[in-house]
């Protein structure tokens, strides 16, 4: 159970880490329910780079119609999180 409270913990930071680079924004300001591409204005190819950052960074394979679910910070989180476990 804390095995999967640590990864969890640690997908949620890297993913977050990975957006605030990205998108040029302060950690605290990315947010699990923060919206990728209203809340914290990325567009498209942001979002693709995103994907393929989360795709290095946790060695997984996003398929287009998994990418087009994510809508929130949260989202990409579960996903990761579900996929590495």
């Amino acid at each position: 159970m804390e095995v999967k409270k640590v990864a969890a913990e640690f997908v949620e930071r890297r993913v977050k880490e990975l957006l605030a680079d990205q998108l040029s924004l302060g950690l605290e300001d990315v947010r699990l329910e923060s919206a990728l591409t209203g809340d914290l204005g990325a567009d498209t190819l942001d979002v693709i780079e995103l994907i393929m950052a989360v795709e290095e960074e946790f060695e997984l394979d996003v398929s287009d119609a998994d990418a087009d679910r994510f809508k929130t910070v949260g989202d990409v989180v579960d996903y990761i999180s579900y996929q590495v476990q």
